[in-house]
């Protein structure tokens, strides 16, 4: 592909090459970075004492989880595609990863061995075929499998999966692990039908489709995750499902 390729993905842009094609799309992104300065707030003024880096950087990759997915609604190339999907790849993995380690106080090896699983998984659901009439305008337009929601499916599940450990652990994390899922469900059906309403949300004469909805709803969700994060992510023994006495991470 070449890099200056441009990609017609959404409905807001249809076949527009310019930069503000999709004005709502890429100015939603301002929930990510909206998101991140919140949660740095309250990162700052928590009364935990340690240094809290994990939790620093989980907030820098949501800022550019922001400002990739900015990027890419306006440049609309093929080589804005890596400031996109980069970011939000760091994040799942390594959001996944804390919430083993941290709250879930899962050996390393057992970390280390769901994180190759998950991303396996991520790559699998990205290549499912599309074989009903689930949403046919999508099919007809050409787009793939649920428009490409399916590729998001296994950190839904990562979110209900380890939500649900921990609630049966009893640990506090859990509410923001669940929480995030019914968010993220929301998320991902505003994002499948994009095009499915495509000839009826429209701005003027153009359709502005919901993928701008699925920004909104994923910068309220990486909020309720570094939430919980920042006030259930402490390195101490009161908040890990291991046996009393392993260290922290």
């Amino acid at each position: 592909m070449n890099l200056g390729e441009k990609i017609y993905n959404y409905c807001e842009r249809g076949l527009d090459p310019s930069f503000w094609a999709e004005p709502l799309n890429a100015l939603s992104n301002a929930a990510f970075i909206v998101a991140a300065l919140v949660a740095a707030w309250q990162l700052a003024r928590s009364p935990r004492r340690d240094a809290a880096v994990f939790e620093w950087l989980l907030i820098l990759v949501v800022i550019c989880i922001g400002i990739g997915s900015f990027m890419f609604h306006t440049y609309a190339t093929a080589w804005a595609v890596p400031f996109d999907t980069v970011p939000i790849s760091i994040f799942m993995l390594a959001y996944l990863g804390y919430a083993l380690r941290r709250f879930a106080g899962a050996p390393w090896i057992v970390v280390l061995a769901t994180l190759v699983a998950f991303y396996v998984s991520v790559k699998y659901a990205q290549t499912i075929p599309c074989a009903n009439e689930l949403l046919p305008m999508t099919r007809g337009a050409g787009k793939r499998c649920f428009n490409g929601t399916l590729g998001y499916a296994p950190a839904f599940f990562a979110l209900l999966l380890v939500g649900g450990w921990l609630l049966f652990a009893r640990h506090r994390a859990a509410g923001n692990l669940l929480a995030g899922a019914v968010i993220f469900l929301a998320a991902m059906t505003f994002r499948t039908i994009d095009y499915e309403v495509c000839t009826w949300a429209v701005r003027g004469s153009r359709g502005v489709g919901t993928h701008f909805v699925w920004h909104t709803l994923n910068g309220f969700l990486l909020y309720v995750l570094l939430l919980g994060a920042i006030r259930h992510g402490a390195p101490v023994e009161t908040a890990r499902i291991a046996p009393a006495g392993r260290s922290a991470a």
